[in-house]
């Protein structure tokens, strides 16, 4: 008898992270679906079912699950408006991610469905008070981005004790590839080195940024590694668990001619340190190895614009 394939639905699906998981699961048999805003996108995946839906709307939301009746969904089809200039907007794109998560979560129990729910989550949420961070650190709510995700995972906790509903609350760190939104850190600061935007380049090196960085494949192996494994936790961390400069990687990415205009040392800022993520309960619990780094993202990245 034909072993059947476990079905998974990623929202997000031709975002970074879904783009790359998409290939993964591809890879190992499983079967994908794909939910995307709009029929026309250049990058589709062969052998993707691809779904234009409105996670808005409730009707729709659980009729497309009752017909795929996926063993897990991935969200990653959150939006982050970070880098939107007014608050009302800010707001806008967060009250419908919220919308759309507990459209998503209400779709699995009114269908009773037997769906392990894998929310994607965001190191924002944690306090910043620490240096590094794990599963059992302190969250904040500090603006509407990390209070729709709060509020999401509050909501998540009541219904595991009140209806056993099966989640995970995946939180990642930062992560990059050639698939990367042009608008985040490295895809801009690259596209800077291209164009020997020598101004923008030293404005962020000016800024002397630590993070902690990470190659999306790595990330996206260790969501792999969670389906597969057939792990429920209540959260865990993705991360490459190091301080990385974003000034060391700049440098490494500049030619001579561009390394001879960089701002004196002396005018650099003090270390603008973010959180680090401890990423040990990851690799116990799946065996998760890293095998790449954000160095390898940011190389291929570069090599993608030339």
């Amino acid at each position: 008898m034909k072993k059947k394939k476990n079905k998974v639905l990623i929202t997000g699906a031709l975002g970074q992270d879904g783009v790359i998981l998409s290939k993964i699961l591809l890879k190992k048999k499983f079967k994908v679906f794909g939910i995307i805003k709009k029929k026309r996108y250049k990058n589709k995946i062969k052998g993707i079912k691809y779904l234009v839906s409105n996670l808005s709307k409730i009707k729709e939301t659980r009729k497309l699950l009752f017909e795929i009746k996926p063993d897990y969904i991935v969200h990653l089809g959150s939006e982050n408006p970070s880098y939107l200039e007014k608050n009302k907007k800010k707001l806008i794109f967060n009250n419908r991610n919220k919308m759309n998560s507990l459209n998503l979560i209400d779709s699995i129990i009114s269908n009773k469905l037997k769906t392990i729910f894998i929310f994607g989550n965001s190191s924002q949420i944690f306090e910043k008070k620490y240096y590094q961070v794990n599963e059992k650190s302190k969250i904040i709510i500090k603006d509407s981005y990390t209070k729709f995700r709060i509020d999401i995972l509050k909501v998540l906790k009541d219904l595991k004790k009140k209806k056993n509903f099966k989640f995970i609350n995946l939180i990642l760190f930062n992560h990059d590839s050639i698939y990367r939104n042009k608008k985040f850190l490295f895809p801009r600061v690259i596209k800077a080195i291209k164009n020997e935007d020598i101004k923008f380049i030293n404005e962020i090196y000016k800024e002397n940024i630590y993070g902690d960085f990470s190659h999306a494949e790595d990330i996206c192996n260790g969501i792999y590694l969670l389906i597969k494994k057939n792990i429920i936790t209540d959260n865990i961390i993705l991360s490459s668990k190091k301080l990385t400069s974003v000034n060391k990687i700049i440098y490494q990415l500049l030619n001579k001619k561009l390394k001879s205009k960089l701002i004196n040392k002396k005018n650099v800022n003090k270390k603008n340190i973010n959180l680090i993520g401890d990423n040990s309960f990851a690799k116990k619990i799946l065996g998760w190895k890293i095998k790449k780094n954000i160095s390898i993202a940011t190389k291929e990245i570069l090599r993608n614009l030339s």
